[in-house]
This record gives structure tokens, C-alpha cells and sequence, in this order.
């Protein structure tokens, strides 16, 4: 089968092609008194547009779609609806309502964000969700809510941001898109989680802050062998640029699963970031070589932390058979070891690469699985010396609320700052035909992605979703972020029926796992702590005393 050539014009230019080519022939049939001269002022016009689409930096979509782009700004003018619709697709086929969207692109443009009329969505469906509201609201002075990172055995702390980027690798956003992000982040003063196609050129263009991802790849940190390098780790980690090291063990959208990037699409740049050979089949297995049980991967924790200088060092996960999360608490206790963060990944976090089932059907969704770290560490008297990060979905200032009751210090977002850098959610992330230059490897289709404006975005994004944020605690009456609980969530069940999320997700009693061998059921904590908490074994992920 022979290999296909890439067209000399591409599709997305050949609007402006015609265009072009009618003005040459409308201005000869103009020059032999063939034509009428309004076809070549019409056609001239059209060129100039298109002229101007490519030189611009303001729109990608324009850049890369010169002529044609501007009827999705027509039909955003006439009736936004209508252009979500047909480019953005609707609420039952794409993973963020255009509710959502609307909201990310307005605050990333600096545009007011109201919605006339009042809401939009149905209050007396299931699941709706508020935040009460006080009668004495509260003036805090400031949005730039921060919390310090870094537990017992940290000696370089990180004074945080409490909404950051979450992790996307080079390979899968373009050059572009991680160079906008992280000026973003570098002039909003937050941090860029790299995912775990680890440091790339593009990182360190501008110096952001940087937390460093490492999976099963080990990929910055590997041996030809795809072993976990230790000089290799040691010269990334000390970079003063990285701020805290994240290991990965699992991914929201595809807990449980491996990954593959195909030799071909292995780059010179990608290779050099992940430490592989050119052209050859990047894998990242689906568990890590450098430890095989809780304890050993207390022990990993240790070096990495040691290696680092004392940075703060944590993991990422998906909750998945609780055991496995209690025999690395288990392990925890045993070895005096703490990770200084634990980042729990919902379920519901997107990705560009997954089975559909994996998407849609395996792992904990962020709600039950946040409030289990958050339950399991209090029981054991050690939430005060472990933050917890979360991601999964997370887009606006309340679904952050709604994630500090449950139970997190922070929380990350990766779709959300991917459509403030101009992402349409047109959903061909994996063909590397992304029309505004954000997933895409191609030099020409991301050339349309112009860093310092996007970055821009970036930033007015974080900083108006933390002022939104800084007015609901002031609305409820707080001082904080953090001293929002689930007392202060209600949640309709049915058409007659709210409740508090206090009530429907308890909260642990401190200590209460240290104090008594069964579960009090009254509490109505989670059965899986009366289940499978005294059988979690130290010695191994999977297995349970019986």
C-alpha cells in the first residue's frame, strides 16, 4: 500500500486560493474588456481579507482558515448559540456544556461573563448543586489565595497558587500551546504541570514554575532500557524552574491503562524531552518498574525527595480497589514516610488518547475519590501534614468550591486553560488537524497559536475565576477558601428532596482509623473502610489479608 502525499495546497487555504486566483483571472478578463470591474474588486477585497487573516496574531482560527474562519465569528455575532453549535459541537456530544465554554472563553478574554435573565440551568433537576449564602458576607483584601506545600521532611516548600495548569505533555499540546501556558502561568504566578511527557525546550522558554511529572515511562529520567535513571532524575530535578515533583500512578481518563506513541510521531524535540530514540515506539507501561508494593514506594518517595535537594515530592492517582489506596497509607504509617501532596484525578478528566470503556466506565469519579483521601489521611492524623490537589473536570470558580468541601487544598485544571489558549473542542485532537494549533504537531497549523497573546488569556483566566472564587467564600461568609466545608453544598436528590453534602459524604473523625479495629457504621462513612481497611496489606498493591 503506498503512502499517500500531503497535497501541495492544503484544504484549509484553499478558500483563499480561489480567492486569490479569482483575482488574477477576474483582473485579465478586466484587462481585455471581458468582465465587469466589480468581480475583480470583489475578489481583491477577499484577498486583502485573507492577507490580513495570515498576518494577524489575535485569532488562530483565522490564521489558519484565512476567509473562511470569519463565518464562525459571524455566527458568534449574530447568535452565539449557533456557532457552538455547528463548531463547537452540542451538550450531548462533546465533555463540557456550552454553558461552560461560553464562561471560559469570556473570562480568558476579559469580557463580562452574566448571563441575562437568569440562569440556565434546571434547579429542580437531580444533581443540581449551591453554595449558601450568608447574611454577613464577608471584604477579604485579595484573590491571590496561596497555600505552602511540603511536609515534615521537605526543605525547599512551595508557596502555591491554589488553581493551577494541570498536566498535558509536549507531544500532545504543540510548542505553541506549552509556551503559552507556561507565560501564562510565569505572569499570573501559578504553576504548569508538564504531564508525563516530562521537561521539554518549551518549558523553559519563559521560566514558569513547573511541576514535574513522572510516570511509568520515566520518560527525563529514564535508561535506554526504560528504567528509572537516577542521574538522569537528579540533573531535572534540581533545576530551580521545577518546583515540585509529582509521581504518576494513575490517569483519570485511563486508570489502569498503558500508553503508546507511535514511532512516527516520535520527533527529534518530543525524543529529546523524553529521553527516546527518534522515530522508535514510546511506551509507557501501565505500572512502575521502580517499585512494586506500598512500601518500596514510600522508599521511591524518599530518594526522589532526597535526589531533589528536599522538593516537595507527591503522587498523582485515580482512586480505583480501595485496599490499594489503604496499603499505601498502611505503608505511610509504617515507614514514618510522607509524601508532601497527593493529587486525586477524577474519572471524568479528559484526554486525547483512550478507549471509549476506559473513558467512560473505569476508575472513581473526583467527588467520591477526593473525599476518600480526604477521609482515609484524617483518620489517621495525617491530613494536616499531606495537601491534597485534585483534577477532573474542574472549570469554574464553584466546581473549585465544591472541591475544597470535599475535601482539597487546590485544585488543577487542563481543559479549561486549554480553551483560553483558543481550543474549540472540535475533537481531532488525535488526527494533528487541531484548527486553532493547540494539539497539533504540525509547524504550519500551530504557527496560528501566538504564545504571548494566548498567554494573555492564560492569565486573565486564573486571575477572574479567582476573583469569582474570592466572591462566593466573601458570599458565604468566609475568610477562605479552605474553610469551606460540605456543610455549606446542597445538593437536590429529587423534585421534593435537598441535602446537605455533609450529609450524603461524611466526614471522617480524626484519628477514628488509629483508635478502633471496625468502622462505627452509624457514621455512614464509605463501606469500603469497613470492608477492606484492616485486610490492606504494606507488602503488595493488589492483595488482602483474609
Amino acid at each position: 500500500m503506498t503512502k499517500l502525499s500531503k497535497p501541495i495546497l492544503p484544504i484549509r487555504l484553499s478558500t483563499f486560493a480561489i480567492c486569490i486566483i479569482g483575482m488574477v483571472v477576474s483582473g485579465f478578463l478586466q484587462f481585455m474588456g471581458i468582465t465587469n470591474w466589480y468581480f475583480l474588486l470583489i475578489f481583491s477585497f477577499l484577498t486583502l481579507v485573507g492577507v490580513h487573516d495570515c498576518l494577524q496574531t489575535k485569532h488562530a482560527i483565522l490564521r489558519n482558515y484565512p476567509i473562511l474562519g470569519h463565518m464562525r465569528f459571524l455566527l458568534e455575532f449574530i447568535r452565539p448559540e449557533i456557532r457552538q453549535y455547528f463548531f463547537e459541537g452540542d451538550n450531548d456530544k462533546t465533555p463540557f456544556s456550552r454553558e461552560q465554554r461560553t464562561l471560559v472563553y469570556s473570562r480568558a478574554k476579559g469580557m463580562a461573563d452574566q448571563i441575562p435573565f437568569g440562569t440556565t440551568l434546571d434547579v429542580m433537576a437531580p444533581g443540581y448543586q449551591w453554595i449558601n449564602q450568608s447574611l454577613a458576607p464577608t471584604h477579604l483584601p485579595t484573590h491571590e489565595f496561596r497555600i505552602e506545600i511540603g511536609g515534615k521532611d521537605c526543605k525547599q516548600k512551595y508557596s502555591a497558587s491554589i488553581f493551577n495548569i494541570s498536566a498535558m505533555s509536549f507531544g500532545s499540546l504543540s510548542a505553541n500551546a506549552v509556551m503559552a501556558l507556561n507565560l501564562g502561568a510565569k505572569n499570573g504566578n501559578f504553576a504548569h504541570d508538564t504531564g508525563e511527557g516530562s521537561i521539554s525546550r518549551y518549558h523553559r522558554v519563559y521560566g514558569g514554575d513547573l511541576i514535574w511529572e513522572i510516570g511509568s515511562g520515566y520518560f527525563g529520567c529514564r535508561n535506554p532500557d526504560g528504567s528509572f535513571s537516577t542521574e538522569k532524575y537528579t540533573q531535572n530535578a534540581l533545576d530551580p524552574q521545577v518546583k515540585m515533583i509529582e509521581i504518576k500512578m494513575s490517569q483519570g481518563a485511563k486508570p489502569g491503562h498503558g500508553g503508546i506513541l507511535p514511532g512516527p510521531k516520535v520527533t527529534p524535540e518530543i525524543a529529546e524531552a523524553r529521553g527516546v530514540m527518534v522515530g522508535e515506539n514510546c511506551i509507557s507501561p501501565s505500572s512502575h518498574s521502580a517499585f512494586s508494593s506500598p512500601l518500596e514506594m514510600m522508599q521511591f518517595i524518599k530518594t526522589l525527595r532526597d535526589l531533589s535537594g528536599g522538593k516537595p515530592v507527591g503522587f498523582k492517582l485515580c482512586i480505583g480497589h480501595p485496599w490499594e489506596w489503604f496499603g499505601i497509607v498502611k505503608a505511610m504509617l509504617e515507614t514514618n514516610i510522607y509524601p508532601d501532596f497527593i493529587v486525586v484525578d477524577g474519572s471524568e478528566g479528559g484526554t486525547g488518547a483512550a478507549p471509549v470503556e476506559f473513558t467512560n466506565h473505569v476508575g472513581t469519579p473526583l467527588q467520591e475519590g477526593l473525599r476518600l483521601v480526604h477521609n482515609t489521611l484524617l483518620g489517621v492524623n495525617l491530613r494536616d501534614h499531606i495537601k491534597i490537589g485534585c483534577s477532573g473536570k474542574i472549570i469554574s470558580a464553584f466546581d473549585m468550591a465544591v472541591a475544597f468541601a470535599l475535601g482539597a487544598d487546590w485544585c488543577n485544571s487542563a481543559r479549561g486553560f486549554m480553551f483560553s489558549i483558543g481550543c474549540i473542542q472540535a475533537q481531532t485532537c488525535h488526527t494533528g488537524n487541531c484548527p486553532t494549533g493547540v494539539t497539533t504537531q504540525d509547524p504550519l497549523r500551530q504557527k496560528a497559536l501566538v504564545p504571548s497573546n494566548k498567554a494573555e488569556r492564560v492569565f486573565h483566566f486564573h486571575n477572574e475565576t479567582l476573583k469569582t472564587l474570592k466572591e462566593l467564600v466573601e458570599a458565604a461568609g468566609l475568610q477562605h477558601p479552605s474553610e469551606i466545608d460540605a456543610s455549606h453544598i446542597i445538593r437536590r436528590i429529587n423534585a421534593n428532596e435537598v441535602r446537605l453534602l455533609s450529609n450524603l459524604l461524611p466526614e471522617m473523625p480524626a484519628g477514628l482509623l488509629l483508635k478502633s479495629a471496625a468502622i462505627d457504621p452509624t457514621l455512614g462513612l464509605p463501606k469500603a473502610f469497613e470492608l477492606y481497611w484492616n485486610k490492606a496489606q504494606v507488602g503488595s498493591f493488589s492483595a488482602l489479608k483474609h
